[in-house]
C-alpha cells in the first residue's frame, strides 16, 4: 500500500484535515466483550481538544476508558452509549488530550543519576553558565547531600556544556580539586560522551601520566606534559564511570531508576527507554517490574557488545510484564558531535583542542566489529538500534544493513538509526531503501544549533542536522527523541525544536526542515510506537488500545509555534490510571 494512503498526508505531504467530533464509526466505538464486561469504573473525558493520531478521526469530542483501556472514542452522545450507566465524568475544562508520549531512545537508568545529582546543565535547565557556577552548584549540592556523600565516597555533577559556558572550554582537574581534592569528583558533559574528573578521582581509578589512552578514547593531558588534566573522552570516560559508580551500591541505582521513571512521566511519557543497557541493569529494571514499583513502561535495548546474554532469558518479549521487556540490542558506532568525537566524512569547522585541521572524529568501533554485529541482530532476528551521529558512522551503518540484508533476506527487522544528526540526503534515500528507521534529535537546533553552526560543522552543514522534513518528502516514518539524560526528557522542547528549529540566539536553524505540528506529533507518540512495534496498542487514541493518556494546558496545534516549549504537562495517565507528578 502506498505510504500516503495510510500515514495521512494528503499530496503536499502535509497532514489532511477533517471536522471535529464526527460521528464515530463502529470499528472507533467496539470493544472487546472483556472490557465490557469489566466492572472497574468507566471515565468519559470531554470539555477539550482531543487529538488522537487517528488519521480516521484526528479530533474528538469525548474519550472513554475502562480497565486500563480506551472503549470509545468520538461524539460525546455517542461514547456515552458505549460507556454506559454511571461513567464517571472528567471535565478537560479546556485542555488537550493526546495519547502519552512514547519516547524513541534515551536512557532512562542514567536520568536518575541526573534527577539525584548535582545539576551542571546550562539555562534554561539549570545554572550552569560559567566554571565557578559548576563549583557553586556543586558545593551546595555537597552541604545539602552530606550523608550521601559520606556513604559513597564519591560526588557526581551532570550536565555541564562546554559551549555553554563563559570559557568556552572544559573545566579541569585542579578547578575540581577546588572543590574538593579528598572525595572523587566526577563531571559528566551533557553529551554524557565526556567528562572530567578530580585527582581523588584520577587516584582512585589508577590513572596518571603514565596510563596510555585506551582504544577509541583519550584522557587529555596538561599542556606540555603527559599528566592527564582530568578530562575524559569516550572509552577513557566510560571506564571511570564503571570504576566510580560501583561506589553508589544496588540500592542507590534502583533509587535511581524509580525517580528516573518519575520524571519522564512529569513531562508527558508513558513509555520509556533504556538505551545500551548491561545485563544488570536489565535485571535491575526487571526486579522493580515485578514488585509493581514503576509507574510507565521501560523498554530496554541491551548493549550488544557486552550484554547479549540477557537476550537468551524471558525479558526478551513483545509483551511487557510489571511494565518492563527487552525489545533489542544497541550498537554505538560514534560519539557527540556537540563534544566534537562524531564520527565524520568530512573535517570539523573548528577542531578540537589539539588537534589538526583535518580532525574528523573517531569510530567507536573497527568496521569489522560494526560489520559482525548487525550481522548477529539479523541472523537471531533482534530489532537492532545503532547510534550513529556523524555521516562517517552512518555510512557504516548503511553498509553493514545492506550486507546483512543480503546474507539473511528481507524482513521486517526495523533497524533504527540513532541520532542521525548529520544525515546527508544521499543516506535519506539509502535508508528508506533498507527499510532504517530514522530516530532524530532535533532538540539540538535548540541547545547546540549555534555551537554545530559556528563551531562545529559550520554554517551549511549546519543547517542540515536532523533532516526530519526531508525524511518526511520521501514518505518516510521519524520518530524524535530527546536522548535523556542528554537532555531532560521535555517532550514539549522535543516538540518545539522539531517544528521551530529556533536556536538559543534566536536563530532558525535550517527552515526547510521545520515539520507541521501534527506530523510532530505523531513522531512522538504513534510512529514511536510503531518503532518498537507497539502501534497495535500505544501511540493513538483508538478503542482498544491502551489507556496511555497525556494532558496538556494547551493545544500545540493552535498555540504560537514560539510559545510550544512553554506547554506545561497537567496530568499523565498510564493503564487508565493517574500517575503521580509530584
Amino acid at each position: 500500500m502506498p505510504y500516503f494512503a495510510f500515514e495521512g498526508f494528503n499530496r503536499r505531504g502535509f497532514l489532511a484535515g477533517t471536522g471535529a467530533c464526527a460521528g464515530v464509526g463502529a470499528s472507533a466505538l467496539s470493544a472487546s466483550s472483556a472490557w465490557s464486561q469489566t466492572r472497574q469504573e468507566t471515565s468519559i473525558f470531554s470539555g477539550g481538544m482531543i487529538r488522537t493520531m487517528n488519521d480516521a478521526m484526528p479530533v474528538a469530542e469525548a474519550l472513554a476508558i475502562r480497565g486500563g483501556r480506551i472503549i470509545g472514542v468520538g461524539a460525546l452522545d455517542d461514547v456515552r452509549a458505549v460507556a454506559g450507566r454511571g461513567a464517571r465524568m472528567v471535565d478537560l475544562q479546556g485542555r488537550t488530550l493526546l495519547p502519552g508520549f512514547f519516547d524513541p531512545h534515551s536512557h532512562v537508568a542514567m536520568v536518575g543519576l541526573q534527577a539525584r545529582y548535582a545539576n551542571l546543565l546550562p539555562a534554561p535547565d539549570g545554572e550552569g553558565e560559567d566554571i565557578a557556577a559548576l563549583q557553586r552548584v556543586t558545593r551546595v549540592w555537597m552541604d545539602r547531600h552530606a550523608d550521601l556523600v559520606r556513604d559513597t565516597g564519591l560526588v557526581i555533577g551532570f550536565g555541564y556544556d562546554d559551549s555553554q559556558l563563559k570559557e568556552k572550554r572544559h573545566p579541569t582537574r585542579d578547578e575540581l580539586d577546588a572543590i574538593t581534592d579528598t572525595v572523587p569528583i566526577l563531571f559528566l558533559h551533557q553529551s554524557s560522551h565526556m567528562g572530567v574528573v578530580n585527582s581523588a578521582a584520577l587516584a582512585a581509578v589508577g590513572i596518571d601520566a603514565n596510563t596510555p589512552d585506551p582504544a577509541n578514547g583519550v584522557n587529555r593531558r596538561r599542556e606540555g606534559s603527559n599528566e592527564p588534566n582530568g578530562v575524559l573522552e569516550e572509552t577513557a570516560l566510560f571506564a571511570v564511570m564503571g570504576t566510580l559508580f560501583t561506589r553508589l551500591g544496588a540500592e542507590a541505582n534502583r533509587q535511581m531508576l524509580i525517580e528516573g521513571a518519575r520524571f519522564y512521566a512529569r513531562f508527558g511519557y508513558t513509555t520509556a527507554q533504556d538505551g545500551r543497557s548491561s545485563t544488570e541493569t536489565c535485571q535491575m529494571i526487571a526486579g522493580l517490574a515485578s514488585e509493581g514499583a514503576l509507574p510507565i513502561d521501560i523498554v530496554s535495548f541491551p548493549d550488544i557488545l557486552t550484554s547479549t546474554d540477557v537476550m537468551a532469558t524471558s525479558l526478551y518479549r513483545r509483551n511487557y510484564e510489571g511494565r518492563y521487556r527487552i525489545g533489542g540490542v544497541k550498537l554505538t558506532l560514534d560519539g557527540s558531535p556537540q563534544a566534537k568525537t562524531a564520527w565524520l566524512s568530512q573535517p570539523y569547522y573548528i577542531p578540537p583542542e589539539g588537534q589538526p585541521a583535518s580532525y574528523r572524529g573517531y569510530p567507536a568501533v573497527s568496521e569489522q566489529k560494526a560489520l559482525e554485529m548487525v550481522d548477529l541482530a539479523f541472523a537471531n532476528n533482534w530489532q537492532i538500534e545503532v547510534h550513529a551521529n556523524g555521516d562517517a558512522a552512518i555510512d557504516l551503518l548503511i553498509a553493514a544493513v545492506r550486507e546483512a540484508t543480503q546474507k539473511h533476506g528481507k524482513a521486517d527487522r526495523r533497524p533504527v538509526l540513532i541520532h542521525g544528526q548529520t544525515t546527508r540526503e544521499d543516506q535519506l534515500d539509502d535508508l528508506k531503501t533498507l527499510g532504517i528507521v530514522p530516530s532524530l534529535f532535533p532538540m539540538h537546533t535548540f541547545y547546540w544549533g549555534d555551537w554545530h553552526r559556528d563551531s562545529v560543522l559550520g554554517p551549511r552543514r549546519a543547517e542540515f542536522i536532523s533532516p526530519c522534513m526531508s525524511a518526511v518528502r520521501r514518505g518516510m516514518r521519524f520518530t524524535t527523541h530527546h536522548d535523556a539524560p542528554v537532555a531532560n526528557p521535555d517532550a514539549m522542547r522535543v516538540l518545539s525544536a522539531t517544528v521551530t528549529r529556533r536556536t538559543r540566539s534566536g536563530d532558525i536553524l535550517g527552515p526547510d526542515e521545520c515539520v507541521p505540528v501534527e506530523i510532530a506529533l505523531k513522531a512522538m507518540t504513534l510512529w514511536a510506537a510503531w518503532q518498537h512495534y507497539e502501534d497495535d496498542h500505544k501511540g493513538s487514541l483508538v478503542a482498544g488500545k491502551l489507556a496511555d493518556l497525556t494532558l496538556l494546558e494547551d493545544d500545540p496545534v493552535t498555540i504560537d509555534p514560539d510559545r510550544l516549549a512553554g506547554i506545561k504537562v497537567s496530568e499523565v495517565y498510564k493503564d487508565g490510571a493517574k500517575v503521580a507528578l509530584s
